[in-house]
């Protein structure tokens, strides 16, 4: 019976779980793959903590080239996570002819070129599943599923802390800032939540899965990103009263020569599965030329939905290199061919619905004036409603609707309207996406 060497770098919460599952499924992984998967050596600056797993002697150590030149070593799983020293881990181990598996999403958006080029002049094969929605197989399926297909767009909802946040404040209510303590209270964010609640982590998922569905690669600078932190109660209140409700969400849709991809809160329609997904799931919602749409939905973190995703690399892995057939499925083509990155449309020119909450002084003639400069840049109102009317001369919101527009258009006429004096705060934009989901 063939064995299998692994090693692990990063022994934290991922980590942990992958170690957990290798010995709980011993016995399903061999029939599964046809091979022993051995743990035989985990590596982390921290070796003495109690994770609740038992390792044999000498499988622990603080030295991570042990593990990476270790010739017996057929696997190297990288879950340190950030850009370093996980990118120096992979490279070397790459180069060393090892097979990787890593969940290092910011890793694959910034350097996954030059990793799937590494691993292609290796003769060695990078898989990354856990990478994107944690649990959910989505990158398989980019991958395999829909390789006969041509995937023309997909809307996810990427990050567990961002939609947790919103779905309190939705059902529960409550202000951003509250929630998210609670939230990092509860583990559900970061003590620096900055890359979840400013979209940066789905971003980075975002590029990851751009590249698979339109086969070109994608940068981050390409990808128009925004967060949440700027959402209130008022917004949430408004959305569900006209049937939405607000997600971060990752939008990315076109052709194999031009596509958007785009970061941002979103009003969803209630009646949409996505509009659906609370608490701390994922959702990828994915439309192809022939099976149609399709959805992904699961959790997107943890220690076991996380490592099974990861294990599920390694034994398709196993799988390969038991029967022969390294590069079974090869990296991304546009990093071997070197195609160069896609054109992203600016989001300037991005033509969609929006949402505007404007904070206006209680006095005649407000609405016909910035009605009058949204009409100017061809801004057309679908709907207004002025709510919690104060005394006179008091700030009064304002929330306006509007019909398909230009964001270049819209942010000439929003620059224009918030410099007037009648005006008390800056408009708050949120888009609307409906007729493209």
């Amino acid at each position: 019976m063939k064995k299998i060497n692994i090693g692990i770098v990063g022994l934290g919460t991922v980590g942990t779980g992958v170690a957990k599952i290798l010995k709980k499924n011993r016995a399903a992984l061999l029939q599964q793959t046809g091979a022993v998967l051995e743990l035989k050596t985990v590596a982390d600056l921290d070796i003495k903590t109690d994770r609740g797993v038992t390792f044999k002697k000498g499988v622990l150590t603080r030295d991570a080239d042990r593990l990476l030149n270790d010739p017996e070593i057929d696997i190297v799983v990288e879950l340190v996570g950030g850009i370093e020293p996980a990118r120096t881990f992979v490279l070397k181990a790459l180069n060393n002819g090892k097979h990787v598996v890593t969940a290092n999403k910011a890793l694959l958006a910034e350097h996954g070129l030059e990793i799937y080029r590494t691993a292609a002049g290796n003769s060695v094969d990078v898989a990354f599943e856990a990478s994107v929605a944690g649990g959910i197989p989505i990158i398989r399926a980019m991958r395999e599923s829909f390789v006969s297909d041509r995937v023309l767009g997909f809307s996810g909802i990427l990050n567990g802390t961002s939609n947790y946040i919103l779905s309190r404040m939705t059902d529960s209510g409550g202000e951003f800032r509250a929630i998210l303590k609670d939230a990092q209270k509860q583990g559900y964010a970061e003590a620096d939540p900055t890359f979840d609640v400013e979209g940066i982590d789905a971003a980075h998922k975002l590029a990851v899965l751009a590249g698979l569905a339109f086969g070109r690669h994608v940068t981050m600078k390409q990808i128009y990103t925004e967060g949440i932190s700027k959402i209130t109660p008022l917004d949430i209140e408004f959305a569900r009263e006209l049937g939405y409700r607000i997600k971060l969400l990752a939008v990315c849709r076109g052709s194999e020569q031009e596509i958007e991809a785009r970061v941002h809160p979103a009003l969803i329609p209630e009646t949409h599965l996505l509009s659906g997904v609370k608490e701390a799931f994922n959702a990828v919602f994915v439309r192809t030329r022939d099976v149609g749409p399709t959805m992904f939905y699961g959790k997107g973190a943890g220690m076991m939905p996380t490592g099974s995703a990861v294990t599920a690399d390694i034994a398709a892995l196993a799988r390969d290199i038991v029967q022969g057939a390294v590069n079974r499925v090869p990296p991304p083509l546009y990093a071997v061919k070197k195609l160069p990155p896609i054109k992203v449309k600016p989001v300037r020119d991005t033509v969609i619905r929006y949402y505007l909450r404007l904070t206006a002084a209680d006095m005649p003639g407000v609405l016909s004036k910035i009605s009058g400069i949204l009409g100017r840049h061809k801004i057309s109102i679908s709907s207004v409603i002025q709510k919690g009317r104060r005394a006179r001369g008091g700030a009064v919101p304002i929330f306006m609707l509007t019909h398909e527009a230009r964001e270049a258009d819209l942010q000439k006429a929003l620059r224009e309207i918030d410099r007037l004096s009648m005006m008390k705060q800056k408009t708050m934009v949120i888009r609307i996406e409906d007729g493209a989901l």
